[in-house]
């Protein structure tokens, strides 16, 4: 870009923010989200949810080993419904991986911890139903609180699309990798 040596005018440099921000919101409200996105995602939580409360009620190495092998569905469906949102709208959005995928918007991580807290509480009670009921409840939350966001997004691109820091998730990551450890640890 060639810059022509001067400095733009308040005027110009005001003018030229409006167009950007006008932009902004007419593309919020082009993007369109992969098929299944929502679906997908809520799905995988049911499944996340679902292993880590047996995994965790059965105090065991193999049931640790359920609960990890609980995240892999969820990180492919997440690694696939990322892609595929780049891939169909050309663009990432703030906000969209971190609040909507993995869970950082308040809702969404309300109603997961919930959902997970009675998840495990019916794994220890040995109620298999209401472990099946808590997760699906829990990922059907989730991804109502995914669509809640979008609709939040594409009104207000700005307030809404800042997404977690890159440290605080990687502080996230760590702790969930270091308790996992723990949690293997212990059951020896």
């Amino acid at each position: 870009m060639e810059t022509s040596g001067s400095r733009p005018t308040p005027d110009d440099a005001a003018a030229a923010l409006l167009d950007a921000g006008t932009a902004r919101d007419r593309l919020s409200h082009q993007l369109r989200l992969p098929s299944w996105f929502h679906t997908s995602i809520g799905l995988a939580v049911v499944v996340q949810t679902a292993t880590v409360a047996v995994g965790v009620a059965d105090q065991s190495s193999a049931g640790i080993g359920l609960a990890l092998a609980g995240l892999v569905p969820f990180l492919l469906v997440a690694a696939v419904q990322l892609t595929r949102f780049r891939a169909l709208n050309g663009v990432r959005v703030g906000g969209l991986a971190s609040k909507v995928v993995f869970g950082g918007d308040a809702t969404a991580s309300t109603v997961y911890l919930l959902g997970m807290a009675a998840a495990i509480w019916a794994a220890f009670e040995e109620s298999w139903w209401l472990v099946g009921l808590s997760a699906c409840a829990g990922g059907v939350a989730y991804a109502l609180s995914g669509v809640r966001w979008m609709r939040s997004y594409r009104g207000d691109p700005a307030a809404h699309g800042k997404g977690a820091s890159v440290l605080l998730l990687v502080v996230l990551a760590v702790a969930v990798v270091a308790g996992a450890v723990l949690l293997l640890v212990g059951a020896r």
